[in-house]
């Protein structure tokens, strides 16, 4: 699967700063919508909790 890159990195109001990604003022409104999209997306791409071993056979024997 490939991924496209979003429109918005290409803006001149984007401003990639790491860990702080945000737009400058005054950036179109479709620029921001494309934007506030993009951001809650990755919010749902968290990585699942791990388990270590003790929790992960709690689980099992309390399904059983």
């Amino acid at each position: 699967m490939t991924c496209k890159e979003p429109k918005f990195t290409k803006s001149p109001f984007f401003v990639d700063e790491p860990g702080n990604w945000h737009l400058k003022p005054g950036a179109p409104e479709d620029i921001v919508k494309e934007f506030n999209e993009y951001m809650e997306a990755q919010k749902m791409c968290v990585e699942a909790p791990k388990l270590d071993e003790a929790e992960l056979e709690k689980i099992l024997s309390d399904q059983s």
